[in-house]
């Protein structure tokens, strides 16, 4: 018959006793901070103090004045950025996506404004193909808000195989134009409703 070992034992019972004292320790702590009394200010309190001194239509907060918006502002950023929960000018990112409808989108990131399309062979010539990336850079509706990187690749008669062709920065500058109309006519468009 074997002997428990008195030290064995008393580590044994040592070990709950301890977690029992950490877990009384930590209720302790949590029910000293449960007696403190919270007052906010309501808008409706507010309205009856005549406190002149506090706005009510723009109260700050610890995330700075526009405070944290995850899924788009409220009205008055809405005007300038066109809201709609994406991290970049919701115009912007419409017309991005209209303008290059007829393209598949391979890629489409609305946090980081960024639209990659796949290849692209236009009916009407099938030795060529093109690919583009669309980098929406501001949250305002500006000229210089969108770039467009345009590649164009062509097919090698006697391979089949396709190689990089030179496309004009006209080309670019053509397609940035088309999504900044089309940006504004969806602005337009917002307004009026």
């Amino acid at each position: 018959m074997r002997h428990d070992n008195p030290r064995r034992r008393h580590r044994r019972v040592r070990r709950p006793l301890l977690a029992l004292a950490a877990a009384a320790g930590l209720l302790a702590a949590c029910s000293e901070s449960a007696n403190v009394e919270h007052s906010y200010p309501t808008t409706q309190a507010l309205k009856t103090s005549g406190d002149s001194g506090y706005n009510t239509s723009r109260q700050q907060s610890i995330f700075g004045g526009e405070g944290l918006s995850l899924f788009g502002g409220g009205r008055e950023r809405e005007a300038d950025t066109g809201g709609g929960g994406v991290a970049v000018n919701s115009f912007l990112w419409r017309a991005s996506l209209d303008t290059v409808s007829f393209m598949p989108v391979a890629s489409a990131d609305p946090f980081g404004g960024v639209i990659i399309t796949d290849w692209y062979t236009p009916p009407e010539a099938p030795q060529e193909r093109f690919k583009l990336n669309v980098y929406i850079l501001d949250r305002q509706l500006r000229a210089d808000g969108v770039r467009v990187a345009v590649f164009k690749q062509q097919q090698d008669p006697m391979s089949g195989n396709w190689v990089d062709a030179p496309v004009s920065e006209a080309t670019a500058r053509d397609i940035e134009d088309k999504i900044l109309t089309r940006a504004r006519e969806l602005r337009v468009a917002t307004r009026v409703e």
